[in-house]
């Protein structure tokens, strides 16, 4: 927050307790936090576990290192495929119902 210091330590820490609980936007900033850090294969390893959970960002971030040459044609396709399945796992008509009630109200 504003007029706090930040604790990198901490941050990570809680970062990492997410990411172990299933958190998949929590897996996609440590793999953001590992690329800064120059630790691509393990930025790469973060990405395809969000993206297996639905993440779309973490998806997009995979295509971008396949551009950059950091994933495999096959690691993608995979992730793909899983990130799809992930999806529809999610699809359900109450979700849906409730998704057309939030647009009402916007």
């Amino acid at each position: 927050g504003e007029g706090v210091e930040k604790d990198k330590k901490k941050e990570l820490f809680h970062l990492e307790e997410a990411a172990i609980a299933g958190h998949p936007r929590a897996r996609c900033n440590l793999a953001v936090l590992d690329c800064e850090n120059g630790r691509t294969k393990r930025a790469v390893k973060h990405f395809m576990i969000a993206a297996k959970l639905g993440h779309v960002l973490s998806l997009e971030n995979l295509k971008n290192l396949f551009i950059g040459g950091a994933v495999t044609k096959e690691d993608l396709a995979t992730a793909i495929r899983a990130h799809k399945a992930a999806v529809d796992a999610m699809k359900s008509p109450q979700r849906e119902a409730a998704a057309a009630f939030l647009q009402e109200r916007i």
